[in-house]
C-alpha cells in the first residue's frame, strides 16, 4: 500500500471523528464524508425512481422487490438461511461481513466512535448516531396514522401496531400475545417465576429492572415531586400528572357501552372486559381467570404465600397494600370512614358499610 493511499484512509477516518462532510448534494444538500457515499445517494432521485418508483430486482421466492441488485443478493440470504461468516472466537455466524467484523468489537472491547456531547463511546457509527439523536432531538421517523414521531425506526414500528392491534409477540403456554418483545419476555416470568433482579437492602426479588429501580425508592426514601393543591409528594412526575386529575375531576375517557368515564385510559380498558367477559389472565395452580395481570399477580401470593407489604412498627406482613394500611390504623388509631347518618368512625371500608346497612337501612 501506498504511502498516499494510507494517507487518503487516515483522512477519511479522521472524518468520523470531526464530523467533516466536504461532499454535497446538489439536489437535496445533504452532506456526506465520501464521494461514494454522495454517488450512492445520487441515485435515489434518479427521474426513474424517484417518479415511476420502478423495482427492477425481485426476489423469486418471496416477491419482494429491490431497487439495487446487491440489495436482492443479500435479502436472498433469509430465504437460504446461508451464513458464511463465523465468528473465530465464538463462533456465531453471520450472513454479511460487516455484521461480522461489528460482532467482533465484543470480544475485542473497541468502541472507536465518540459523542463529542457527553463522551459516550460506540462500537459501531450507527449506533452513536441513534444516540447523538438524544441530544440533537432529531426524530425523523413520523407515524402515518397520528404523526408522532420517534428517534428510531424500531420505535416507530412498535408505535405503530397501536394502531394495527398487531401483536406478533404470543406465549406458547398460554397464548397471550403482546406488541413488543420485551413484553414479551417479562410476561415469561409469570410462567417460570425467574426474578433476576435483587435488592442488595432487603433480598427482595423482581423480574423486571424497573420494579427493582422503583422499588429502590422506598429505602432512599426520595419523593421528588409534590402536588401544589394537597402536598402530597410522589416518586415519579407521571405519578404526580395522574393524581392531579383527582383534583380536576377530568374523566376524558368513556366507555360507550354504559358511558362510565375514567380518568385514564388503561383504567377505560380493564372496566370494558367486565361488558365483554373477558379474563385473560389465569392461574396455573387452581385455573381461576382474572380480568387483569395485577389481579393475577395479588392472587397467586395465596399459593406463593408472598406477603411483601411489612408495618414498620410491628413486623407483620401482608399480602396486599390496603390490608397494611387497615391494619396501621391499630397503631395510629385513625378511623377514616364516617358514617354520613350517625358520624360514627371506623377504620375499615367493610366496617362502614356493614354498619350502614344493619342499622339506618332498617
Amino acid at each position: 500500500m501506498s504511502i498516499h493511499t494510507e494517507e487518503t484512509q487516515l483522512k477519511m477516518h479522521e472524518r468520523i471523528h470531526t464530523e467533516e462532510k466536504p461532499y454535497k448534494c446538489s439536489h437535496c444538500d445533504k452532506r456526506f464524508s465520501r464521494t461514494r457515499s454522495l454517488k450512492l445517494h445520487m441515485r435515489t432521485h434518479t427521474e426513474k425512481k424517484i417518479h415511476s418508483g420502478e423495482k427492477l430486482h425481485t426476489c423469486d421466492q418471496c416477491g419482494k422487490t429491490f431497487l439495487w441488485a446487491s440489495s436482492l443478493k443479500s435479502h436472498l440470504k433469509v430465504h437460504s438461511k446461508e451464513k458464511p461468516h463465523s465468528c473465530s472466537l465464538c463462533g456465531r455466524s453471520f450472513s454479511e461481513l460487516h455484521n461480522l467484523k461489528a460482532h467482533q468489537k465484543i470480544h475485542t472491547g473497541v468502541r472507536e466512535y465518540m459523542c463529542f456531547e457527553c463522551e459516550k463511546t460506540f462500537m459501531t457509527a450507527t449506533h452513536l448516531k441513534r444516540h447523538q439523536r438524544i441530544h440533537t432531538g432529531e426524530k425523523p421517523y413520523k407515524c402515518s396514522d397520528c404523526n408522532k414521531r420517534f428517534s428510531l425506526s424500531e420505535s416507530l414500528k412498535s408505535h405503530e401496531r397501536i394502531h394495527t392491534g398487531e401483536k406478533p409477540y404470543t406465549c406458547e403456554q398460554c397464548g397471550n400475545s403482546f406488541r413488543q418483545k420485551a413484553q414479551l419476555k417479562v410476561h415469561m416470568s409469570i410462567h417460570n417465576g425467574e426474578k433476576p433482579y435483587t435488592c442488595d437492602q432487603c433480598g427482595k426479588s423482581f423480574a423486571q429492572s424497573s420494579k427493582l429501580k422503583t422499588h429502590m425508592n422506598i429505602h432512599t426514601g426520595e419523593k421528588r415531586h409534590e402536588c401544589d393543591q394537597c402536598g402530597k409528594t410522589f416518586l415519579w412526575t407521571s405519578c404526580l400528572k395522574s393524581h392531579l386529575k383527582t383534583h380536576s375531576k377530568e374523566k376524558p375517557h368513556s366507555c360507550s357501552v354504559c358511558g362510565k368515564s375514567f380518568s385514564h385510559l388503561q383504567n377505560l380498558k380493564i372496566h370494558q372486559k367486565i361488558h365483554t367477559g373477558v379474563r385473560e389472565y389465569m392461574c396455573f395452580e387452581c385455573e381461576k381467570t382474572f380480568i387483569t395481570s395485577t389481579e393475577l399477580k395479588q392472587h397467586q401470593r395465596i399459593h406463593t404465600g408472598e406477603k411483601p407489604y411489612m408495618c414498620d412498627q410491628c413486623g407483620k406482613r401482608f399480602r396486599h397494600k390496603d390490608q397494611l394500611m387497615v391494619h396501621m390504623s391499630v397503631h395510629s388509631g385513625e378511623k377514616a370512614y364516617h358514617c354520613v347518618a350517625c358520624r360514627k368512625s371506623f377504620t375499615r371500608l367493610t366496617s362502614l358499610h356493614k354498619h350502614t346497612k344493619s342499622i339506618h337501612s332498617k
